[in-house]
């Protein structure tokens, strides 16, 4: 957390609806893995990418609610690797809530 505190994830979203989300094929539920088939895409034989992080403007087909309101995200338990790894508070997290019009720290990198 790079500016000493951070969002509450479930009332923001930001992220869910700001960047592309690709991970390995491993991390399907028909691979292995936890992350509903359903909710991705192909991209290689490698990659699959979250359903929705493709488009202008970019939302993950898994997150539920309003940003900046109540967001949850439908799959927080099988969620992704780039989701489990996402930083609350760190400058991506910032640059996503300005994108959105959310309150951001003073002067956030």
């Amino acid at each position: 957390m790079a500016h000493g505190f951070a969002p509450d994830c479930r009332h923001c979203g930001a992220c869910c609806a700001s960047f592309r989300v690709d991970f390995a094929v491993e991390e399907l539920l028909s691979e292995g893995g936890q992350v509903p088939d359903g909710l991705a895409v192909a991209v290689t034989s490698r990659t699959a990418r979250l359903r929705g992080t493709d488009h202008q403007p970019p939302r993950c087909a898994a997150l539920t609610g309003r940003v900046g309101e109540f967001a949850p995200c439908g799959i927080y338990e099988w969620r992704p690797s780039p989701c489990r790894e996402f930083e609350a508070g760190s400058d991506a997290c910032w640059r996503a809530r300005r994108r959105h019009g959310l309150p951001t720290p003073p002067n956030p990198a």
